[in-house]
C-alpha cells in the first residue's frame, strides 16, 4: 500500500516522499481513509505510531479540495481557520505545526502554531493574516478567545491530539470553553494512547457516531525494547548512572526524572562527571527548552534529563536509550516513556533503576505490562537488603499518594515562566523566549495546570 491508493492528491504525496516516507503505517492506513470519509473517528494511537500524519495528511487533503481551499491562489491570500488541533504541550504543539507546514508545503494552505509565554502581540499579527490551520494549546487560545483576536466560528474539523494526557493536566474545562466557542456542526478527530474511562467518557459527549481503531493493544510495550530493572539504592542511583552511560559508552540517553528539581539536580551531578547533560521541563524558558532539544536530537548533547510532561514532544526516530532514574507514579506513562526508544524498526534499551521506595510502583508497572521485567544487579551497586522504603515525594508538600495528572510537581505557580511560539505557512518556526510571566494574580491557565483552581502564573 502506497500513499497514493489511500486518496491523497500529488501535492500531498510529494511531500510526504520527499520527508522519507513511501508506506503508511498501520495508523496512517487506518486513519487516512475515515478522516477522508467525513466522520467522526475515536483513534488509539500511542508515540511513535505515526498518528500525527494520521490526521494532518487527510486534513490537508480535505481542506485543500474543498470549496474555498481550491479558491486559493497562494499562502497569504485573506481566509479563516477551518481546522483547529489541540495539543497538551507547546513541544507536540511545535511538532505537529512543523508536519503541517512539511506535507502542505505544495498546497496553497498555510499554518500557525500559537502557545504562551512570549509577547501576544505577533501571533494577533499572525492570525489578522489569515490561517487554515491553528494548532494550539488551550490557556494560549483561550487567551486569544478572550481579546477576540481569534475567530473560531468557520472550524470545519476539530483534533484533540494526545487527550489522555490533556484530561491528565486538567484541561477538561478548558476544553469545554474551546468547544463552546466552535460551530456545532463540524467534523471530530480524538486521538489518544490510552481508551481510560474518562477518554470513552469525553468521547460520548464530543464524537457522533465515531468510527473507532486502535493499532496496538492497549498499554502494550514495544517489542524491540530491550526492558531490564537494575535494583539500586536510592542514594547510588546517580553514581549507578554515570557508571553506565561511561562503562558502555551511551550516547544519546534521555532520562527520566519524577521532578523538575530532580532533574537539575542530576544535571549538575553528571556535570561534575564529565557527562553533558541538559534538563527540559515546565520551569525552562522555552529558548533553553529549544535549544537542549535541538542539541540532544543533532547527537552534540549526549543525556537529555526530562520529567514526563516536558518529554511529550520529543520525537527521535533512532533514540537508543531511555533510562527511568524514577518510575513514574502513573504507570501508563512507563509505557509512553519507553516507547521513544526502539522507533522505526530500530532496536532500543529502556533501563529503570529501582530502589526500594519504588517497589510497589515497579508492581503496578508490571500489571499494567503483564509481565515481569528481568532484574539485574550491578557490581558494585548491590542494593542493601535491609532498607526500609520511604513515602515518594511526588510533588512539592504531597509525599506519599500518586496524584495523576500532575505527576512530579507539574503544576506552575507563584509567576511560574510560561513558553510560547509562533508559526507561519511559510516555514516559520516557533519563536522563542521565556517573556511574558505572569505574576500570581493571573486569570489566565495553561498546559502545565492541574484540575484545581489557580493559585498563579502558569506555564503555558
Amino acid at each position: 500500500m502506497s500513499f497514493s491508493t489511500l486518496g491523497l492528491s500529488d501535492a500531498i504525496v510529494r511531500a510526504v516522499t520527499e520527508q522519507g516516507y513511501t508506506n503508511p503505517t498501520p495508523i496512517q492506513a487506518q486513519a487516512i481513509p475515515m478522516v477522508l470519509n467525513g466522520g467522526d473517528l475515536l483513534a488509539g494511537a500511542q508515540t511513535g505510531t505515526g498518528k500525527t500524519a494520521g490526521f494532518t495528511l487527510p486534513i490537508l487533503q480535505l481542506l485543500s479540495t474543498d470549496k474555498v481551499g481550491s479558491t486559493l491562489k497562494n499562502k497569504t491570500a485573506p481566509r479563516a481557520i477551518r481546522a483547529l488541533v489541540l495539543t497538551p504541550t507547546r513541544e507536540l504543539a511545535a511538532q505537529v505545526e512543523e508536519s503541517v507546514r512539511l506535507y502542505g508545503k505544495y498546497t496553497n494552505l498555510n499554518s500557525a502554531v500559537i502557545f504562551g509565554g512570549v509577547g501576544i502581540n505577533p501571533q494577533i499579527k499572525l492570525l489578522k493574516q489569515g490561517v487554515d490551520i491553528l494548532v494550539a494549546t488551550p490557556g494560549r487560545l483561550l487567551d486569544h478567545a478572550g481579546q477576540r483576536t481569534v475567530d473560531l466560528s468557520q472550524i470545519d474539523i476539530l483534533i484533540l491530539d494526545e487527550a489522555d494526557r490533556m484530561l491528565d493536566m486538567g484541561f477538561i474545562h478548558d476544553i469545554k470553553k474551546v468547544l463552546a466557542l466552535l460551530p456545532p456542526k463540524r467534523q471530530n478527530l480524538l486521538f489518544s494512547a490510552t481508551f481510560s474511562d474518562d477518554i470513552k467518557a469525553l468521547a460520548d459527549k464530543l464524537l457522533n457516531n465515531p468510527q473507532s481503531i486502535e493499532v496496538a493493544r492497549r498499554n502494550s510495550t514495544v517489542e524491540v525494547i530491550a526492558q531490564k530493572i537494575h535494583p539500586v539504592d536510592r542514594d547510588k542511583k546517580h553514581p549507578m548512572l554515570s557508571h553506565l552511560i561511561k562503562e558502555n559508552n551511551w550516547h544519546q540517553v534521555l532520562v527520566f526524572t519524577r521532578t523538575k528539581h530532580g532533574a537539575n539536580k542530576l544535571v549538575e551531578q553528571l556535570g561534575r562527571d564529565g557527562i553533558g547533560a541538559m534538563a527540559i521541563h515546565g520551569n525552562k524558558s522555552q529558548s533553553a527548552r529549544t535549544k537542549a532539544l535541538a542539541e540532544f536530537k543533532d547527537g552534540s548533547l549526549q543525556v537529555l534529563v526530562a520529567t514526563d510532561i516536558a518529554a511529550r514532544g520529543i520525537d527521535i526516530d533512532q533514540l537508543p536509550h531511555v533510562v527511568n532514574y524514577d518510575l513514574p507514579n502513573v504507570p501508563e506513562d512507563y509505557v509512553h516513556r519507553i516507547g521513544r526508544t526502539g522507533r522505526a524498526g530500530a532496536t532500543g534499551e529502556a533501563v529503570s533503576l529501582v530502589c526500594v521506595d519504588e517497589h510497589q510502583m515497579l508492581k503496578d508497572i508490571e500489571k499494567l505490562i503483564k509481565q515481569t521485567l528481568p532484574r539485574q544487579v550491578i557490581p558494585g551497586f548491590e542494593p542493601d537488603p535491609t532498607a526500609k522504603a520511604q513515602p515518594i515525594q511526588l510533588r512539592s508538600g504531597a509525599p506519599g499518594h500518586p496524584n495523576r495528572g500532575r505527576p512530579g510537581g507539574s503544576r506552575g505557580g507563584n509567576g511560574q515562566p510560561r513558553a510560547a511560539g509562533a508559526g507561519n505557512g511559510n516555514g516559520g518556526r516557533p519563536a522563542a523566549g521565556n517573556g511574558g510571566n505572569r505574576n500570581g494574580n493571573s486569570a489566565n491557565r495553561g498546559p502545565r495546570s492541574g484540575s484545581a483552581p489557580r493559585q498563579g502564573g502558569r506555564d503555558r
